[in-house]
């Protein structure tokens, strides 16, 4: 039996059903999961252990308690989805006039230049159209958060195709790219913005570079095997053979692109969670999540369960639509299956389904999602420290999706 905390609205209840299975039936350990519609809070839950099983590879529980309970404030690191949030940042500095998407990257940052990358368009870093998914000298853990080695790795880096006529996944240099662009063209970092102009005006526990005071907020991650094949339904949990073959082989864009940081970095740890990492590092609750996404579509409210007058939205309705336009379709050249993708956001897709066609987000490897569709007014956050095999597509977060699915008619 698991205990879950929270609540959710009449109508709602396939998610609060479909969260319970996810621990029952899918090898779920510590997770949280919320909704809004229409700017209000429809769903707010969380249950199991804050610390996952507390004795796997990743290390001890760094509190000793292996067995603490996951608590209603629990922020947990959400790898991938973080690019989704991350991309908030340079849409509306386009959208105040600061950034132009269809700008050279070298007009704001000169050094990008070399190597024959000077006709990169600030959209081709956002939709992975760049050519820069891997680095021929990894950087080691260290140098991955310094703030200097990962955007001078880049600068010196020559595409490994011609920018602009292909995409793949930049899973970990998407870091670096970001973070600069936008160190250049505010003079702020990215982890400082979030927190001033996105985090603070909408009361988000969400943070890239978590503050010393906020470390014992984060659960600690924790590798699980992946669950049987749900009879349910959904994507199968097994990857196609040509998707496996490209994960073993260390010579493959594939493997190459996930290893840019080598050895692999310790995200248990302090200095990874205080890192401003964009393509990874993001810590967050499930409401903030949800929440972020639920402003970019629309206002939210003040509290969490009131009217949507509290706050405006922070996308203006072009803005949205720059977010989910698709810039980039078909054979992703990291992730070897068809991906979309807008301005920073993954779009809907067979590999990485969402609610519905004009639903734009992102998921984190291993398992967590963010995402709104405007159509329907809903936003969705669901964070784990459950880590399971996969990039885009959990079994776990698929169940939740179907189930505000089912909640909802139409969809």
């Amino acid at each position: 039996m698991v205990d879950v905390q929270g609540r959710v609205e009449d109508g709602f209840e396939p998610v609060r059903d479909a969260f319970t299975a996810n621990f029952t039936r899918r090898g779920e350990r510590g997770a949280a999961v919320a909704v809004y519609r229409d700017g209000r809070k429809v769903v707010d839950l969380w249950a199991g252990t804050k610390h996952g099983d507390g004795g796997d590879d990743l290390g001890p529980a760094a509190d000793g308690r292996p067995d603490a309970p996951w608590e209603e404030g629990t922020a947990q690191v959400v790898r991938s989805a973080t690019k989704g949030v991350a991309a908030v940042v340079p849409l509306l500095l386009h959208q105040r006039g600061l950034l132009d998407l269809d700008a050279p990257v070298g007009t704001y940052w000169p050094e990008f230049k070399a190597a024959g990358k000077d006709r990169v368009l600030v959209r081709h870093l956002l939709s992975h159209r760049a050519g820069l998914p891997v680095l021929d000298t990894p950087l080691t853990p260290e140098q991955a958060v310094d703030g200097v080695s990962g955007p001078a790795a880049l600068a010196a880096q020559a595409p490994a195709w011609t920018p602009g006529t292909d995409h793949g996944y930049h899973a970990q240099t998407y870091s670096w790219l970001l973070a600069e662009l936008v160190l250049r063209v505010t003079g702020r970092t990215i982890g400082a913005w979030i927190a001033d102009e996105i985090a603070a005006p909408l009361g988000l526990d969400l943070w890239l570079g978590l503050p010393p005071g906020q470390q014992a907020r984060a659960g600690r991650l924790t590798e699980v095997r992946p669950p049987e094949p749900d009879p349910a339904g959904g994507l199968r949990v097994r990857p196609k053979r040509s998707v496996a073959e490209a994960y073993r082989d260390p010579s493959s864009l594939t493997s190459r692109a996930f290893a840019a940081i080598t050895p692999a970095p310790d995200e248990n740890a302090p200095a990874y969670r205080a890192a401003q990492l964009p393509a990874s590092a993001g810590i967050a609750t499930a409401r903030s999540l949800a929440r972020c996404y639920a402003a970019l579509i629309g206002p939210v409210d003040a509290d969490g369960t009131g009217a949507p007058d509290g706050h405006a939205r922070l996308f203006a309705p072009a803005t949205l639509t720059l977010a989910r336009t698709e810039e980039s379709a078909g054979p992703d050249r990291t992730l070897v299956v068809n991906t979309r993708f807008g301005l920073g956001f993954m779009l809907h897709s067979a590999a990485s389904p969402l609610l519905a066609p004009g639903s734009f987000g992102h998921p984190g490897r291993g398992g967590a999602l963010a995402f709104a569709d405007p159509e329907s007014g809903l936003a969705l956050g669901y964070v784990t420290n459950g880590m399971q095999r996969g990039v885009t597509a959990d079994p776990r977060a698929q169940a939740l999706v179907r189930a505000l699915a089912a909640s909802v008619p139409g969809h």
